[in-house]
């Protein structure tokens, strides 16, 4: 399996090398030359699979050249055996045909915990094989960085800095990513939001010239094709559960990067029976826009109940765009250096495939935390505020109440108490009980001003040795 760039410059790369290059050289994303295609009897055949016998099975084909069968599933094995329920992602009915697929049973109560517990163990294996020390540089609306901590913090060829908006993630995400002892974490509070954050990352990769000879930076966000490449699973784990491939499924999703969703569009075009993509979004309804507008426009950011979708540019729309367009590398370079200097319109052509693929819906506030309210009430069931976005998004957008709906349930609802408390429910969801003692951590992190030199420079000075 070979990868190329969105953006067309970038030299086409083994799955090892776009492993460690996360963001490609011409500014582009890393996608593969072709998909892996899973026929009916194939995705029959898979029914009875574990999730990490499943996991093996979807993601082997991206990595085969690159990693041994034999230590590709070892790998796999290792990272979701620290789940905390059997199933990994289990799912839960909430309604006639609706169900929630809850992908918050990881090591940090997050989706994130997928791709990143797999992440940290696939850079261990490549950089202890390449002797090689390398930099990570992520940035995080909340969930990102405690689950990129936590699966790379036991590597010792690598160094973590991990970028925040200052005051604008839950105290238990802050807590999740500033408790965790070593002196090669770094968490730096940034004095700005998400896309401040994301932008200095993006800086930071376009010229690593701070970094001293022989270490480059590496990606953890869903720049890096591993995360989504591990996000693929659980849309056909939930669809083989639900009587897939015989059965179609569809899927809301609740996301501000496109990431997630786009694992999803990619499980479709892998052979898996996917009838609907709902886009869910929060007040910071980019791509809820776009959809409806054709425009991909910036707007003001605005702090809401669901900080990890506080986000207004959409990282990942990228590698959407690049089949919208045919896979015309010149035409995507063109719409994105377009887009750094303003709004762009998507073609008349492109807008009808993107409207055929999915729909969306803009969420507010007051919205979530009544979703939160009447399902807990209906039902006992306790969803996050970030989980409520695509439950009420699923239950508008849906087209066919034969298909299953499936909602993924990104976030467990303790990391968002004042979401829940504004919900009414009276009770306050509990940390588990490996999070116990959170609050009587001790923290560490810095606080930085939005400078992108002084942040380098922070950088290259705390780098161990």
């Amino acid at each position: 399996m070979k990868y190329i760039s969105t953006r067309g410059e970038a030299p086409t790369l083994s799955f090892e090398e776009v492993l460690l290059a996360g963001l490609a050289s011409d500014g582009g994303l890393y996608l593969p030359v072709e998909l892996p295609a899973f026929s009916e009897a194939q995705l029959t055949a898979m029914r009875s699979m574990s999730y990490p016998e499943l996991a093996f099975e979807i993601m082997l084909p991206f990595v085969e050249e690159s990693i041994p069968a034999q230590d590709f599933r070892a790998i796999v094995d290792d990272c979701y055996s620290v789940f905390r329920h059997d199933a990994v992602a289990p799912m839960v009915q909430l309604a006639p045909n609706q169900w929630v697929l809850e992908l918050f049973h990881g090591p940090t109560l997050a989706f994130k915990d997928f791709a990143l517990q797999l992440l940290g163990r696939l850079l261990d294996y490549v950089l202890e094989r390449q002797h090689r020390k390398v930099v990570i540089m992520g940035a995080t609306s909340g969930d990102t960085g405690s689950a990129a901590i936590e699966g790379c913090r036991r590597c010792s060829n690598i160094d973590i800095y991990i970028l925040h908006p200052h005051q604008r993630v839950s105290e238990v995400q802050r807590r999740q990513m500033t408790t965790v002892p070593g002196e090669r974490i770094h968490n730096i509070a940034l004095q700005g939001n998400f896309d401040d954050c994301q932008a200095a990352v993006k800086a930071s990769f376009g010229d690593q010239g701070f970094l001293p000879e022989g270490r480059s930076l590496v990606a953890v966000n869903s720049i890096n094709w591993a995360r989504i490449m591990a996000q693929i699973v659980y849309y056909v784990y939930a669809a083989l559960a639900l009587g897939g491939p015989q059965r179609p499924v569809s899927f809301s999703v609740p996301t501000g990067n496109f990431g997630d969703i786009f694992a999803g569009y990619l499980a479709r075009n892998m052979g898996l029976p996917v009838e609907q993509l709902v886009i869910a979004t929060n007040r910071n309804d980019v791509l809820h826009r776009l959809l409806t507008t054709g425009a991909y426009a910036r707007a003001e950011l605005h702090q809401t109940l669901s900080p990890s979708m506080d986000i207004t540019v959409s990282s990942n729309f990228e590698r959407l765009m690049f089949d919208l367009y045919d896979r015309d590398a010149t035409a995507v370079a063109d719409l994105m250096r377009h887009f750094n200097d303003g709004d762009i319109q998507l073609s008349e052509p492109a807008m009808q495939r993107l409207g055929s693929l999915f729909s969306s819906q803009c969420v507010s506030d007051e919205e979530t935390t009544a979703v939160i309210g009447e399902v807990y009430r209906r039902n006992e069931y306790l969803l996050d505020p970030h989980s409520a976005i695509g439950f009420k998004a699923a239950r508008d957008c849906r087209r066919d109440s034969d298909v299953p709906m499936v909602t993924l349930a990104t976030a467990h609802p303790a990391k968002f108490p004042a979401a829940v408390a504004s919900a009414g429910v009276g009770i306050e969801p509990a940390l588990p009980a490996h999070m116990a003692d959170l609050f009587e951590r001790e923290e560490r992190f810095d606080v930085l001003p939005k400078d992108l030199a002084g942040l380098q420079s922070f950088m290259a000075e705390h780098l161990s040795a």
